[in-house]
C-alpha cells in the first residue's frame, strides 16, 4: 500500500519502498531505441538564417541522447541517426525512415522509442502508430529524469509544474486521459494502466495551486537573501552544462557531501553552503540544475524560483568540461540560458569561466589548454582546475575574493590591546588583510569592508583611513 502526502487541497501518491524496486525493474526491462533526427548542417542554416554557432555533430548529439535515456536505467537496444532535409508534419522524419525504424523495433522487440527532438502531439501520435511502440521525445524524457531526481518538495513542485505544462499541450488531438504518476511521470506506462480522467479545467487547476505554492517558495527564498544582505553574505552560484563537475566542485569548495556521479542532471534540487575566502571572509556557494541544448522552456519557467538564486549573485562560476569534444557548444548553450535570465555573459567580473577536469587532459592537452587561457584578456582568462583533485582551487578562491573585493573599501585601523570586543568585531564584519601587533599589544589591520558596512564601521572606528601605500625605493645614481 503506497503512502500519501498531502499536497495543497488534495493528494498524490508517493511510491512506497515496496514499489520503487518494482519502478526499477521495470526500467531495467524496458527495451529502448534511440533516434537522433537531425536536419542536415545546410538544412539547419536555412531554417536559422544563417550559420549554426558551434554547432555539434550528430555522434556526439545521440551520444548525449543516449545519456539521457540512460539516466533512468532504461536498456538501450540500439542509437542511430537520421539525416534530415527538412522536417515533416506528419511524423518529423518521413515515412520512409519511418517504415525503417517500424521494422527495427519489431525485430528487437523495442517497447520504446526515443525522438531526440521536439515531437508536436499529432507527430508523436503518428509515430507510435507506426512503430508499434511508446514514444517519447527530449521533452518527454528530460522531464521524466527531472521527476525521477527531485528530492525536495520545492524540486517536486516546480518538475510537476512543467510536466503539466506539457501534458497540457499534449491534450490537443492527442489523447484525451492522462495517466496515474508513478515513480517518475509515467511516460514509460502504456495507455490503460490506471488511468485519471481529465481534462484541460483540472490541469489548469492543478497548475494555478502549484504556481500560488511555489510564490511562498519565492518569497521564503526572497527572505532568506534578505537575512543574507542584512548579515551579509554575498552570493558565489554555480553554473555550467549538466556533467560539467558542478557538484565535485561545490563539494570541493564547502566540504559538503552533496551527490556528486558521472550522469545527466545528477543535482537537481539547489543546495546552499557557506565557503571561507582566503582572508576569512564569507560567502554563500549555491549549487543549481544542470542545463542542456534545447532545455524545454517549460523547465526554465518552472525553475525560476531556483535560478533567481542565479540572477541575484553577486558573481557566477561558469562551470565548463573542458575535456569534453563538445565543450564550446555546450558554453554557448549556457551561456544563451544565462542571456534569457537577464544575466550578461560578457561581464568578466561577475561571470566567471572555471575550465574543470584537468586530470583527464595528457600533458600535450594540457599545456596547450593552460597557453589558450592565458592568452585571453586579462579580466576574461578562465580558472583552469580539477575538482576531482584539488588542483587550481586556490586561485580559485582567491579570484572568487578578488571579484567580490570591487567597490569595496580597504581601511588602516587600530585596535588597542584592551579592545578585544572590537577586533572581534572586525572579524566578523570585514576581511583582515593583514595584521601586525606593535610593541605596546595594539594590533594595526588592514581591512576590506562592504559598502553597506562602511558606515557601520566609520561608527565603531572614526580614525580609520585609507592605508599607505609603500613606495617602492629609488635606487642613487651612482
Amino acid at each position: 500500500m503506497s503512502r500519501r502526502r498531502r499536497t495543497g487541497e488534495g493528494t498524490d501518491e508517493v511510491p512506497s519502498a515496496h514499489t520503487e524496486p518494482v519502478e526499477k525493474e521495470i526500467r531495467h526491462t524496458t527495451h529502448a531505441l534511440v533516434i537522433g533526427p537531425y536536419l542536415k548542417e545546410s538544412a539547419a542554416e536555412r531554417k536559422t538564417g544563417g550559420p549554426v554557432p558551434a554547432a555539434r555533430s550528430p555522434a556526439a548529439r545521440l551520444d548525449e541522447a543516449v545519456g539521457l535515456a540512460a539516466a533512468i536505467d532504461l536498456e538501450i537496444v540500439g542509437a542511430d541517426t537520421v539525416s534530415l532535409s527538412q522536417i515533416r508534419p506528419a511524423t518529423y522524419i518521413g515515412t520512409g525512415k519511418a517504415e525503417e525504424i517500424a521494422a527495427r523495433v519489431k525485430e528487437n522487440a523495442v517497447d520504446l522509442v526515443m525522438m531526440d527532438c521536439a515531437l508536436s502531439p499529432v507527430q508523436q501520435r503518428n509515430l507510435e502508430k507506426e512503430f508499434g511502440a511508446k514514444v517519447i521525445d527530449r521533452t518527454g524524457l528530460i522531464l521524466e529524469i527531472f521527476g525521477r531526481r527531485a528530492r525536495t518538495r520545492e524540486g517536486s513542485l516546480q518538475v510537476e509544474l512543467a510536466h503539466l505544462a506539457y501534458q497540457r499541450s499534449r491534450l490537443v488531438r492527442s489523447w484525451t486521459h492522462l495517466e496515474r504518476q508513478r515513480g517518475g511521470f509515467g511516460f514509460l506506462g502504456g495507455p490503460g494502466e490506471t488511468q485519471i480522467e481529465t481534462d484541460r479545467r483540472l490541469i489548469q487547476e492543478r497548475i494555478t495551486r502549484i504556481e500560488q505554492e511555489l510564490e511562498g517558495v519565492k518569497k521564503t527564498r526572497g527572505l532568506h537573501r534578505k537575512s543574507r544582505r542584512d548579515v551579509p553574505y554575498p552570493i558565489v552560484a554555480l553554473v555550467g552544462y549538466t556533467n560539467a563537475g558542478k557538484s565535485t566542485l561545490f563539494n570541493r569548495l564547502t566540504k559538503a557531501e552533496v551527490l556528486a556521479k558521472d550522469m545527466l542532471f545528477a543535482t537537481l534540487d539547489p543546495t546552499l553552503r557557506a565557503i571561507k575566502l582566503p582572508h576569512g571572509a564569507r560567502a554563500m556557494l549555491s549549487d543549481t540544475v544542470g542545463f542542456i541544448s534545447d532545455l524545454p522552456t517549460m523547465l526554465v519557467s518552472a525553475f525560476r524560483a531556483t535560478l533567481e538564486e542565479v540572477m541575484e549573485a553577486d558573481v557566477v562560476l561558469h562551470v565548463r568540461d573542458i575535456a569534453h569534444d563538445d565543450t564550446e557548444a555546450q558554453g554557448e548553450d549556457v551561456r544563451g540560458i544565462l542571456r534569457d535570465l537577464g544575466i550578461d555573459p560578457d561581464n568578466h567580473i561577475r561571470l566567471v569561466e572555471v575550465w574543470n577536469k584537468l586530470d583527464l587532459l595528457d600533458e600535450h592537452a594540457r599545456e596547450k589548454l593552460l597557453n589558450t587561457a592565458h592568452l585571453r584578456q586579462p579580466d576574461a582568462q578562465p580558472f583552469v582546475i580539477s575538482a576531482i583533485t584539488g588542483e587550481g582551487i586556490d586561485v580559485l578562491l582567491e579570484g572568487i575574493e578578488k571579484r567580490l573585493a570591487v567597490g569595496r573599501s580597504e581601511l588602516a585601523v587600530t585596535i588597542p590591546a584592551e579592545d578585544g570586543q572590537g577586533l572581534h568585531w572586525l572579524y566578523e564584519n570585514a576581511e583582515i588583510l593583514s595584521r601586525k601587533t606593535g610593541k605596546t599589544g595594539d594590533a594595526k589591520l588592514v581591512i576590506r569592508v562592504a559598502p553597506e558596512k562602511l558606515a557601520q564601521l566609520q561608527r565603531h572606528f572614526p580614525d580609520a583611513k585609507a592605508p599607505v601605500e609603500k613606495k617602492p625605493r629609488s635606487r642613487k645614481p651612482k
